[in-house]
Parts: C-alpha cells; structure tokens; sequence
C-alpha cells in the first residue's frame, strides 16, 4: 500500500471466509491490512459476519472495533457493566473496545454485521453509513485509507481516476482518503465509509 493513489476494487465472490476466533461462527474478510495477516497482526481488518445466536463475542487485546448491523433486525450489546445498546440496520455504525467483555442478544432471528477493526496504537478508524436516493457526494479532507462497502449496486467515482461499477457487498479501497467521491445509483442505496489513518 505504498501508491497512495492507487485504488482497488474488491468483488464479494473473492473474500476469504474463516472461523470466528471463539469458533462461534464464520466471518468473510474483505480486507486486512498488511496482506494475508492473521486474527493477531493485523493493523485493520473489515469484515462481515453472520450471526445466528446470542453469545459472547471474541476478545482481541489491542483492538478497537466498529459494527454496523446490514441485514435482520439487529442485537442488543452489553459491553462491560454497561446498560445494553441496540443496533439496528438504520443506525449509525457503533463503535466500542474489542478487548472489554462484550455479548449479544438477536432482537429477532439472525443478523449479518460489518465488522471494522484496527489495533489500538497503530491505527485509527471512522465508519459513516450514508443511504441516498441516487446520487451522494462525499468529501473527506485530510489524509487516510478509505473503503466504501456497497449493499446494493451502484456507480463510484473517486478524483479522476475513472467509474467504477460495484455490486451488493462489492468493496473499493482508495490509498488517498482525501479524493471526492460521487456515488451514483438507480433507487435508494447504502453505502459504508470506512476511513483509517495511521498513526505517525
């Protein structure tokens, strides 16, 4: 990830599926950052889940994470001695400490989440869920990664690197967080931004 230009177009039928940590279920990786690193030497890892159960989630020490609930009615968390937090598919992404005890109860059947991740220390992250009715236009100033997770198809345009056709789940990696991007599609869309900076 060396050309901070360069961008990368990740298509859903080619993610790595695994077992979660606590062999609880299985989880699809659409990136992690370096290449090929595992559940413990990852700088940031975003994936999407399937979960058909109440039960604790996986502890990783280090690990800051944010999920973001994509289909099914959503899950209550309690996290720590916290009250419980609903997570609905409307809501706004939610971002809490990996490494606090966490479980969850379905609200109402089984859900699939997206799931971000960066160690603490090493790299920061922000996920904005953005629903639009044909056209969006993001701007991000600053530096950064960013990565835009489609749940339906659309039509991405990052600067002036070109047009870029993406499917339900289909994911695109821009090195330079700060180009403007205009999202195109046919009805109503949702798109998840995922900006992760470095730390110097």
């Amino acid at each position: 990830m060396n050309d901070r230009s360069a961008i990368r177009v990740l298509r859903a039928n080619n993610y790595r599926r695994m077992p979660w940590k606590n062999g609880g279920g299985e989880t699809v990786e659409i990136a992690v950052f370096p290449a090929n690193a595992g559940l413990d030497d990852f700088a940031w890892r975003v994936s999407m889940a399937s979960v058909a159960s109440d039960g604790p989630f996986s502890s990783f020490p280090g690990i800051d994470r944010t999920l973001s609930i994509l289909q099914g009615a959503g899950m209550m968390l309690t996290i720590g001695n916290e009250g419980p937090v609903t997570l609905t598919p409307g809501a706004q992404p939610f971002a809490f400490p990996a490494d606090v005890a966490t479980s969850a109860v379905l609200i109402k059947g089984p859900i699939t989440d997206l799931n971000v991740m960066t160690r603490r220390g090493t790299c920061d992250h922000r996920v904005t869920r953005h629903e639009f009715d044909g056209k969006c236009q993001i701007e991000t100033p600053g530096r950064g990664v960013r990565i835009l997770v489609c749940q339906s198809p659309v039509t991405i345009a990052c600067g002036d690197t070109g047009h870029y056709d993406m499917g339900a789940d289909d994911a695109l990696i821009s090195e330079d967080g700060s180009l403007p991007v205009l999202i195109e599609s046919s009805g109503l869309s949702v798109v998840y931004e995922i900006v992760l900076t470095y730390h110097d």
